[in-house]
């Protein structure tokens, strides 16, 4: 397995996931829980969204070969996708939006909607990981993308876990800056997939 590929597969999820802009948004909503009840949260939030995550891994070729989508053209919609999100990190849209909607749910246990669908595991998380399953050939290299996407979710717990901690270290101001580094790597990765799909209808081969 190309480890150049483990490496950009990493940093696409990464910065589509987006634990770090993921963690206030859990404080938020897991504010005056006790302390044991908000770890099982962020454990059951992130098991569920690996569950959602690796279902669409396996089976989301096959629903776009049942609907008539192929792969290119996906890796293209992907790409607009993911370029979309990066526009709304870059200027704060998708975290106006997460915290709209975190605002508006009020059940008691959040763990599974809005934390893991469609927070952890969104539509842009969905069309990574079908895209990068389609790139994948054998058993062995479909394990190693599964791992990658488990490494992100586990990065995702672990700053659940730290939320107070990190919330305090690095203050509003810090989480925007990342949150702004990211939507630029994720801009330049959204417009590889674009121009990927591309090649693979035959433009810019010639």
């Amino acid at each position: 397995m190309d480890s150049a590929f483990l490496i950009t597969a990493f940093a696409t999820l990464f910065v589509v996931i987006d634990p770090i802009g993921l963690t206030p948004l859990f404080m938020a909503l897991t504010q005056g829980v006790s302390p044991a009840k908000r770890r099982s949260m962020a454990i059951r939030a992130c098991f569920i969204a690996f569950c959602i995550l690796t279902l669409f891994s396996f089976f989301g070729e096959a629903v776009l070969g049942f609907v008539g989508i192929s792969i290119p053209a996906f890796r293209i919609a992907g790409g607009v996708l993911l370029f979309l999100t990066a526009l709304d990190m870059l200027f704060e849209r998708r975290t106006k939006r997460r915290e709209g909607n975190a605002e508006e749910e009020e059940f008691a246990d959040p763990s599974v909607f809005p934390l893991a669908i469609p927070l952890i595991a969104g539509p842009g998380a969905i069309a990574t990981i079908i895209l990068l399953s389609g790139q994948t050939e054998g058993a062995l290299a479909q394990a190693s993308v599964l791992a990658t996407m488990g490494l992100v979710i586990v990065i995702v717990l672990g700053l659940f876990l730290l939320a107070d901690m990190i919330e305090r270290a690095l203050g509003r101001i810090g989480i925007l800056v990342v949150t702004r580094l990211l939507g630029m790597l994720l801009a330049a990765l959204a417009t590889q997939f674009i121009l990927d799909g591309l090649r693979a209808f035959g433009f810019g081969t010639g």
